[in-house]
């Protein structure tokens, strides 16, 4: 028996997912780099036309959200089969240690598992020991061989204009 519920997050989740999104950047130590705002996210999440281009899951413990998981659907070349991106999983620290991270993660295998896709992919820092082993405990594997870029910025602008 659990004390949260792992649901689909609505419209009026926004200002929460905010906060957590921000505590989560704080604590990767990049605070000022969560630069998102409510609209941006209420567009994201719930638009007026078309389908979402992200999802996201709460966790509601003690009648608080206290976590979360946003992702977006990806897609294997490789396989042919969509997946899943998790962009960010988050607990609040003080809610740690109940399982919401594991309930939150199973609820995402839940969904691939329902939709027939075949993966649900993310990165983590390396220095992130603690999620790290949380990860490997539920069956996760690193893919050594790969490496995550990205271009943005400036540099995304030179290479628009390239």
């Amino acid at each position: 028996m659990t004390d949260f519920e792992i649901r689909e997050a609505a419209p009026a989740d926004v200002p929460d997912l905010i906060r957590l999104v921000r505590a989560l950047a704080a604590y990767e130590r990049e605070p000022a780099a969560a630069t998102a705002t409510p609209a941006q996210f209420e567009t994201a999440l719930f638009p007026d036309d078309g389908d979402p281009t992200a999802y996201s899951l709460v966790a509601v413990r003690q009648g608080a959200i206290v976590g979360m998981a946003l992702w977006f659907r990806s897609f294997s070349t490789w396989t042919g089969q969509a997946g899943i991106w998790l962009e960010d999983l988050f607990v609040e620290p003080e809610h740690r240690g109940h399982g919401i991270g594991a309930a939150l993660l199973s609820r995402l295998a839940a969904i691939c598992v329902e939709h027939g896709w075949t993966r649900l992919e993310w990165t983590v820092l390396d220095w992130n020991t603690p999620s790290i082993e949380f990860y490997r405990s539920r069956g996760a594997r690193p893919l050594e061989d790969w490496t995550t870029h990205r271009v943005d910025g400036d540099a995304l602008t030179r290479l628009a204009g390239s």
